[in-house]
């Protein structure tokens, strides 16, 4: 008898097996073991009558990446050992791009946009093996999106030849939450908008819809709001850093286009210090000392809400903010309002004593005037957990609830019948880990350690929820707060971590096979987007040395 090591058996399957490197995982995926390359001629045929520019759009972009992608099995010897098979494969000459009889014609751009669970994201691949057309089909153009971006992650590259180990592969996919977003703080550092559209464009990849825009706070105030112009003029940390309405406008359309809707934040009363430098009358506390007795960090400052003056600003600012931005949803923030701030400001005090109003009255009013401000633009309000849980506030059950301080909190939020973003610092913070910022603090922060894909994997949406409250879960989101971040860090402390978040939330709980998700199957997978992302000029952090890479079971 002749005995085959262990490790022998193992290269082999490596080399062999097939490759199954889409992320997030589809809800059902069947795959066989046959190689297919793609024809040297291959095209895609977009069987939709008078197709709308951006689905047009997303067919070239899938036939660029196709085209330049580059990317070689993340095997040992990278699909060498292959290439005999890869030879003989036969080939894809065509994928057939189309919707189900009966639909609608509309674009991405407005679908993208539509309310969280009127999106249709659906889609059916089947890619056969025996070099017969593949065919993609969907309701809408938003499922066929998510299907070109799924189609382009089953090739790879050995020398000229693009092929998959797969075939035949089919595929019927849809995501398990609504909401599967990504949040970007622009006020205490500023970026680009070029590194806004390339995080976009990562988010397409990996099926994440929504860009939550944390755009101002206390530190800065660059969003140029019409008719509020002096805001980001005397806000703004120099008139290079500002998003003017076309910024804006680029921004949302351009994400919008990839699937993905902008819901754009301005956090009140709270975070609003900067705004002092335009209208210092309907601030209180304005950069008062200690700042750690007024504020959750430098600089102090809260826009004076039981002031009749600042209610009518904030009303009329959050109505024409919102009418710059295409999205139906639109966020108060509301969170860490400081009561100390107002117990010490005269201003307010004799406001409240003037109408007879407690502060959490007051602040209740308050809330409520910017709301019906959205509502008049047709937007629903979004705010952090503190105002449901902490605030005695009237907000109807439409409102839009991120839980943030714990993942534990996700229970009490749910028993008050809001629906609710898992947006948990114990789990999809991506800036904790670093340390401390302020200078004279040589700890850790308060949210320390670092977050890593693994923990941030083996997040369950469901629990301590009851099965009658899993259909308030509207999905999750990773978090960049910006206070050590800015253009430079923005790929690394980002990707691949926050696709862990992606496919938690498109996957559900459990992979296509029916067994539960886990970290082990999910690290090639992982390697695999990442080393993709690269490839697309994405600066993704590697998760481990590329030893590991080509052989993830070595280092588990």
């Amino acid at each position: 008898m002749v005995r085959i090591s262990s490790s022998l058996v193992l290269v082999v399957a490596l080399v062999s097996a097939p490759c199954r490197a889409v992320w997030p995982n589809p809800k059902a995926m069947t795959t066989g073991s046959t190689f297919l390359q793609l024809s040297p001629s291959f095209t895609i045929n977009l069987a939709v009558t008078s197709p709308p520019s951006d689905l047009t759009a997303a067919v070239a972009r899938t036939k660029g990446f196709l085209a330049t992608d580059k990317l070689e099995r993340l095997v040992p010897g990278r699909g060498s050992a292959d290439s005999a098979k890869i030879t003989a494969a036969k080939q894809l000459a065509r994928l057939t791009v189309s919707l189900a009889s009966g639909s609608a014609v509309t674009s991405i751009s407005s679908e993208a946009v539509k309310a969280l669970g009127s999106r249709v994201e659906a889609y059916n691949l089947t890619v056969p093996a025996d070099g017969s057309d593949a065919t993609l089909k969907a309701q809408t153009s938003l499922g066929l999106l998510r299907g070109l971006t799924t189609f382009e992650q089953l090739w790879h590259t050995l020398g000229n030849a693009t092929y998959t180990t797969s075939a035949p592969i089919a595929i019927q996919d849809a995501p398990a939450f609504p909401y599967r977003g990504f949040m970007l703080d622009t006020a205490r550092n500023f970026f680009p908008v070029a590194d806004i559209k390339r995080t976009l464009d990562a988010m397409s990849w990996v099926k994440m819809n929504v860009l939550h825009w944390h755009v101002v706070d206390s530190q800065s105030f660059p969003l140029v709001i019409p008719g509020f112009e002096e805001l980001s003029t005397q806000g703004a940390y120099s008139p290079t850093k500002i998003y003017s309405v076309a910024d804006v406008q680029d921004i949302t359309s351009y994400a919008a286009a990839r699937g993905i809707d902008v819901i754009v934040e301005i956090d009140s009363p709270g975070h609003m210090s900067v705004i002092s430098k335009s209208h210092p009358t309907l601030m209180a506390c304005v950069e008062a000392t200690p700042w750690s007795n007024f504020a959750a960090e430098p600089p102090a400052g809260q826009l004076r809400m039981a002031s009749d003056d600042a209610i009518s600003f904030a009303n009329a600012m959050f109505k024409a903010a919102a009418s710059i931005v295409p999205s139906k949803y639109f966020s108060t923030g509301g969170d860490e309002v400081n009561s100390n701030c107002y117990t010490q400001d005269t201003v307010t005090q004799a406001a409240l004593k003037s109408k007879n109003l407690t502060f959490e009255q007051a602040l209740s009013n308050f809330v409520s005037g910017t709301h019906k401000s959205l509502a008049t633009a047709g937007k629903t309000p979004v705010v952090w957990e503190e105002m449901v849980l902490d605030h005695t506030i009237t907000l109807p059950n439409t409102t839009v609830v991120l839980v943030w301080q714990s993942s534990t909190n996700a229970a009490a939020v749910a028993k008050k019948g809001f629906q609710l973003v898992h947006a948990p610092s114990d789990f999809f913070y991506l800036d904790c880990g670093a340390g401390e910022w302020l200078g004279n603090d040589i700890g850790n922060s308060w949210c320390d350690p670092f977050k890593t894909w693994q923990k941030m994997y083996s997040f369950q949406p469901f629990q301590n929820l009851t099965t009658a409250q899993h259909s308030l879960v509207l999905g999750g989101q990773n978090l960049l707060w910006a206070e050590q971040s800015d253009a430079s860090n923005l790929d690394s402390i980002a990707w691949p971590r926050s696709a862990a978040s992606a496919e938690i939330f498109w996957t559900g709980a459990n992979q296509p096979n029916g067994v539960p998700r886990n970290s082990t199957e999910a690290l090639p997978r992982l390697h695999d987007i990442r080393f993709r992302m690269v490839q697309r000029g994405v600066k993704a952090i590697a998760l481990q040395p590329e030893y590991c890479a080509l052989q993830p079971s070595k280092c588990t």
